[in-house]
């Protein structure tokens, strides 16, 4: 009997009477009849270069370092102790026995499992994936990876416990991620040109900023010294415009050249895209001109061996429809081929000419959006600092005046409306006749008459209708200005003839 104790990073497997399977602990007394081992769940290494393709059929080397061991559960260290312990050919280590034990021996064969696990798992989910996918979705692939693998070992009781990608890199005779980091480096300089140039041109524009308020600030406070100020101030704003127009010429220029340069690198895609249309065109037309000629010779050996078994008036006459059928063949060809160069570079041509035609439009477009909408701000911007200096001037000229009040009469003053007034009120009244009538209508001394009333009220009829006449041309009906006479009959006025200033 023996007493056994785990060392820290291993376990004691023990094997024997009274157990059915295997005994995983930390220590154990061992009893007659049982085997005892120990197994590491020290993780390990596993560094391989994995030579892959992705879906689109391109290959390239993928460098990459896993951290395996045994999970540290009693399920995961049973499944491993069971199958993964000892040679691969089943038999224990060399130095175990019925009283030594091993502490992490016989891993070769792991390792190879291990191996073929890894490589398998991520061929097949680097040949569903594209390069693109490679490059901008590293996290996702490997968690990918991680996940697959991690399933295929679980049956064996180990675990991943860490997974390192490396960068990947080409396959001997392929140069394709060496462009594509000669292509990242030229657009970091790129970009690093355009980002030096917009930091010029910010702290140009805040110091030109911090210069105008400065003199905003001075002109507020010399705005009520004198009206010479006013020129001084017009003087200044000549000087701000000319300084705004020096930099949205600069910013015009900056934005000219950012344009310039994508399109240069669009121009420069657009010619490699052309040279690889017309290798697979020239491609195209070497395999129909390869097609054409073997027919035609399949034509020609059929013709001579028909013709071989024919009469020799026969075999002459198919000689020459041999020849005849040839020269065609050839002449058509020939024809064809002349037919398609045209049509490929009248095709060619005319993409260039559309494309260009394009491109110079987008620019004048832009130029003379870029115009209008700079000579616009510049418009509104001077109409707002008149407007400005016109309020501030106002106001210190009400504060000399007594208050705005003491202004309005000032500007009306100024601009003569009072004048102006008086002469529209003296023209309202130019040109009209008003008819005064002073009516009488009786003494008013001490014999007062009780008829005087109605006396007063028939005197001023008369006036009232004459003037009603005057001035509006209507005359009172004949019933109210004629009285009946002795006979019954009425007294009609003078102008009885007119109704209304119509006469009938």
């Amino acid at each position: 009997m023996w007493y056994h104790v785990a060392e820290s990073n291993s376990y004691l497997v023990i094997t024997g009477a009274g157990i059915d399977k295997v005994l995983i602990k930390k220590k154990a007394l061992l009893m007659p009849f049982q085997k005892v081992s120990k197994i590491s769940v020290t993780p390990f290494d596993f560094s391989m270069t994995l030579q892959a393709m992705t879906i689109e059929k391109l290959k390239f080397s993928l460098p990459a370092v896993f951290t395996i061991g045994p999970s540290d559960d009693v399920e995961s260290l049973t499944k491993y102790a069971v199958l993964l312990t000892g040679q691969s050919d089943g038999s224990p280590t060399a130095s175990a026995s019925k009283t030594t034990v091993s502490v992490g021996e016989g891993r070769n064969h792991v390792q190879d499992i291990v191996k073929g696990i890894i490589e398998g798992e991520t061929r097949s989910i680097v040949s569903t994936m594209t390069m693109e996918e490679l490059f901008k979705e590293r996290q996702v692939f490997k968690n990918k990876v991680i996940l697959s693998v991690q399933t295929e070992l679980d049956q064996f009781g180990l675990k991943i416990y860490n997974a390192n990608v490396k960068e990947l890199q080409d396959t001997p005779g392929s140069e394709y991620f060496a462009f594509l980091s000669r292509k990242a480096h030229e657009g970091a300089l790129n970009q690093a040109k355009v980002d030096v140039a917009h930091a010029r041109m910010t702290g140009e524009i805040g110091e030109a900023s911090k210069q105008g308020q400065t003199k905003q600030e001075i002109a507020k406070i010399n705005a009520q010294t004198a009206v010479l100020e006013t020129e001084r101030k017009g003087e200044k704003a000549a000087a701000d415009a000319k300084l705004t127009n020096k930099e949205i010429q600069i910013e015009k220029e900056l934005n000219l050249e950012r344009i310039l340069a994508q399109r240069t690198a669009e121009q420069r895609d657009s010619e490699l895209q052309k040279i690889v249309e017309q290798k697979r065109a020239e491609m195209e037309l070497e395999r129909l001109r390869a097609t054409t000629v073997t027919q035609a010779k399949i034509a020609r050996e059929s013709a001579e061996q028909k013709a071989d078994a024919d009469l020799y008036t026969q075999e002459k006459k198919a000689d020459g429809v041999k020849y005849q059928q040839q020269a065609d063949a050839e002449a058509l060809l020939f024809r064809e081929t002349k037919e398609a160069e045209a049509a490929f570079i009248a095709k060619e041509r005319e993409a260039d000419a559309q494309f260009y035609a394009r491109q110079k439009a987008a620019e004048a477009d832009y130029i003379s959006a870029a115009k209008a909408a700079d000579a616009a701000f510049i418009s509104r911007q001077k109409e707002a600092q008149g407007l400005q200096e016109m309020a501030k001037a106002y106001g210190a000229l009400a504060d000399v005046l007594g208050g705005p009040q003491g202004l309005i009469q000032y500007i009306m003053l100024q601009n003569n409306t009072y004048e102006k007034l008086a002469k529209a009120n003296a023209a309202a009244v130019q040109g009209l006749q008003p008819k005064i009538s002073v009516w009488n209508t009786g003494n008013q001394g001490e014999g007062v008459d009780a008829g005087a009333p109605i006396r007063s009220l028939f005197q001023s009829l008369p006036p009232l209708f004459s003037t009603i006449q005057e001035q509006t041309g209507m005359v009172p009906p004949t019933w109210m200005v004629g009285m009946p006479n002795g006979d019954g009959a009425k007294t009609v006025s003078k102008r009885e003839g007119l109704v209304n200033g119509v006469k009938h």
